[in-house]
């Protein structure tokens, strides 16, 4: 799961910048959300092992973001 937040009033331009990052990888399933306060979500679905290592979006330009990316990794239960 990745998570930014835009700085104010460029939160679709930062919704557009996730949506156009390819990874090295096509996770099996990836679905990008907004939310208010210019946040964007991206969830990805892989199917590999907790510990494998996988490719990850990228941090933003940071004259785009407020902070860095919040980045948590889950396994269905």
């Amino acid at each position: 799961m990745w998570e930014a937040r835009a700085v104010d009033g460029r939160g679709e331009e930062l919704l557009a910048w996730a949506k156009a990052q390819v990874l090295e990888r096509e996770p099996e399933r990836r679905e990008t959300f907004r939310a208010p306060q210019d946040r964007v979500l991206v969830i990805t679905w892989w199917d590999a092992d907790y510990a494998d290592v996988l490719p990850e979006l990228p941090e933003p330009d940071g004259r785009l973001v407020t902070r860095a990316v919040h980045r948590w990794r889950f396994e269905t239960v």
